[in-house]
């Protein structure tokens, strides 16, 4: 099963949240300081909990890269802990053109084995090709962000009074040839989600910003129902992983997330 099938397979067994492991050493649980790796020993602990009832990993590289040598081992190593039919996306955010994207493309998909990344598009579409020649891999383009700032450049006004963000998901479109494209659109933005849902066509969605920066599951997961679109991932980091920090934190985490996957099924 190759990494776009396991992102479909999920999404017809009915999984959507996406758990991101952005894990930050000064938030785990005190007690695991103790141990000779606590983000590995914290981060198996909510794989092995999570892995039956979710929908994929999401990890952002840099609360890994921030620790130098031992951290990107400790990236590889979660990666790697992850079962093979559970996707895991890396957000790395990459942009650049040429033989610098190339070697972005081969580090994330060929050394670290993400299934998935995220990439920003404003150097144009050979800033995205050699990721976009991992044709069973999805990359997933920022669209309309979740961050307050996003209306600084994403939401400018272009030509056809069209929205910078628009553009970009009309490209995103363009660029999917090989059907492996995804887009990032912010669910700290229902308003404009429900607007441009007829622009999304078929690409997979991944929706960051719910919990801590004030996105909500009852707000973004009808706008897909309601227009039958079955492809998407709705993030949450925070507000999940950190749910409790006693020694039961990854119990305690599970009961949340099964908490969020029924919310979502029953909307």
């Amino acid at each position: 099963m190759n990494s776009k099938e396991k992102f479909l397979r999920r999404f017809e067994e009915g999984y959507h949240i996406c758990v991101g492991l952005d894990t930050d050493i000064s938030k785990v649980p005190k007690y695991l300081l103790a141990l000779e790796n606590p983000i590995l020993e914290f981060n198996k602990r909510i794989i092995d909990a999570f892995k039956k009832d979710t929908a994929a990993f999401k990890i952002n590289l840099a609360f890994y890269e921030v620790h130098g040598h031992k951290g990107l081992e400790t990236l590889k190593k979660t990666v790697e802990l992850v079962p093979d039919n559970i996707p895991v996306i890396g957000d790395a955010k990459r942009g650049d053109i040429g033989n610098t994207a190339k070697m972005y493309a081969e580090s994330l998909f060929d050394f670290y084995k993400f299934d998935a990344v995220t990439l920003h598009p404003y150097m144009g579409f050979d800033s995205v090709q050699p990721f976009l020649e991992y044709s069973d891999k999805i990359s997933f383009i920022l669209g309309l962000t979740s961050n307050q700032s996003s209306k600084d450049f994403e939401k400018l006004k272009i030509s056809g009074n069209r929205f910078l963000f628009q553009e970009v998901i009309e490209k995103t479109n363009e660029w999917n040839v090989n059907e492996n494209c995804g887009i990032v659109f912010g669910a700290t933005n229902p308003k404009e989600l429900k607007e441009n849902m007829d622009r999304l066509r078929d690409l997979i969605v991944l929706l960051p910003g719910v919990g801590a920066q004030g996105g909500t599951l009852e707000e973004v997961t009808p706008v897909f129902k309601e227009v039958n679109h079955n492809n998407y991932l709705i993030n949450i980091s925070r507000s999940l992983i950190y749910a409790d920090s006693s020694e039961k934190f990854a119990e305690v985490a599970y009961t949340k997330l099964l908490e969020y996957n029924n919310v979502v099924r029953i909307i």
